[in-house]
């Protein structure tokens, strides 16, 4: 159900009642979250306070942390559009970091923040009916899971990491020091599912082979677990990553990827999430295929 803007919010309009027992601004999202997956075709939904003791202090949470926009006039009931609330980073971000300044460097980039550290995103997938989240990798409690992925046949084809578990520990340390990248294990209703990295294109590898920008991010993946494989939810992977991304930082406009060319279910999962194929390069060990996923366009036909 689509809801115009208007001086009051028809009676036929979907409200997001706030709780008597709502507290902080967690309660707001979490009640905004609820009623969006529970009416999937709502585009906007009008905050009503009638039933919170409590509801001009959290409205004004949410109008301050940008989670709704100002009324337009006083009779108004504040807003939440779905599109915009999904871009917003306090909607899965477990630890939204803000930006971080723009500081060159003599390399010609940006100066990168500290890797974030523990639980980093979070996010309810209707369409696999799972929770799915990301966490930091931990070098040392995930070096058991991290060998056990790295070695399984399928995964060992596109990573080229079947090594012993001591050579994949120093990898993990210098994927640690790394200013411009990280791996994250992601995780299905608290289940390790996948291991994705994620890195800034103009420091990566790819940097050289495109028009880079300074904010682009991109990743690589696995499904680890061979429970996990599969359309739906190799899919709701696509959303998440790529969704944290482009929530990480808002400067972030695209984020970008080079999977063998020649990998056409990874292809087609991509066109899916709203990837577009820009060309095909060479690196020296694979025939690669540029990927690109423009913001807006993310937002604008991506189911979340």
């Amino acid at each position: 159900m689509s809801v115009d803007v208007l001086p009051r919010p028809p009676a036929s309009a979907a409200a997001t009642p706030l709780a008597s027992d709502a507290t902080n601004l967690s309660a707001l999202v979490a009640a905004v979250t609820a009623d969006f997956l529970r009416q999937p075709e709502t585009t906007r939904l009008w905050l009503d306070g009638s039933h919170s003791d409590r509801a001009a202090e959290l409205i004004g949470l949410g109008l301050v942390h940008g989670l709704a926009p100002h009324p337009d006039s006083g009779e108004m009931l504040p807003w939440i559009d779905r599109r915009g609330f999904h871009e917003w980073p306090g909607s899965a971000l477990t630890q939204p970091r803000g930006p971080f300044p723009y500081l060159p460097t003599e390399a010609g980039h940006p100066l990168r923040p500290r890797q974030p550290v523990g639980d980093v995103y979070r996010r309810y997938d209707p369409a696999a009916q799972g929770l799915f989240s990301l966490r930091v990798i931990d070098k040392t409690a995930d070096l058991d899971l991290f060998h056990f992925w790295m070695n399984q046949g399928r995964v060992a084809f596109f990573w080229e990491l079947a090594k012993p578990k001591e050579e994949l520990a120093e990898y993990l340390a210098k994927l640690e020091a790394d200013p411009h990248a990280y791996g994250l294990i992601g995780c299905i209703d608290g289940e390790p599912s996948a291991y994705f990295e994620a890195y800034w294109g103009m420091e990566d590898r790819l940097g050289p082979h495109y028009d880079a920008h300074p904010y682009d991010h991109g990743w690589h993946a696995l499904i680890g677990n061979t429970a996990h494989l599969g359309r739906v939810r190799t899919l709701a992977w696509f959303r998440t990553i790529t969704h944290y991304l482009f929530l990480e930082d808002p400067r972030t406009e695209r984020v970008v990827g080079e999977p063998r060319a020649s990998h056409v279910k990874m292809l087609r999962y991509a066109a899916d999430c709203a990837f577009d194929k820009v060309k095909e390069f060479d690196f020296p060990h694979k025939r690669a295929a540029l990927m690109v996923c423009q913001r807006r366009r993310f937002f604008a036909e991506v189911a979340l």
